[in-house]
């Protein structure tokens, strides 16, 4: 049986946890892969979409836990990394394809 991980109260408590612990001997299974933005927003994008597509965006967003402009924001990267394809459309996440909204 797995070890569950004690309670760090400090940044300084984790990090000396971490540089000393066998963290293969501990129940990791309840963590969730985090992403930090690192990039500075300071560009502004306005846009008017129908109400049922932003309704849409939202209850997606709060089924993941994070606000609507984020949600956007990944769709936006994710589109953007998928590769294009021979048509011009891009492969995983391109509304043209999907046929949506």
């Amino acid at each position: 049986m797995k070890k569950t991980l004690p309670d760090l109260l400090t940044d300084e408590a984790a990090e000396d946890f971490v540089a000393n612990a066998d963290l293969s001997e501990y129940d990791l299974s309840g963590f969730k892969q985090v992403h930090f933005e690192i990039a500075p927003k300071d560009a502004r994008v306005n846009m008017r979409l129908p109400t049922s597509l932003i309704a849409a965006v939202k209850a997606k967003a709060g089924a993941e836990g994070i606000p609507y402009q984020r949600y956007i924001r990944r769709a936006l990267e994710t589109s953007l990394a998928a590769p294009i394809t021979a048509k011009g459309a891009r492969e995983a996440g391109h509304p043209a394809k999907a046929g949506r909204f």
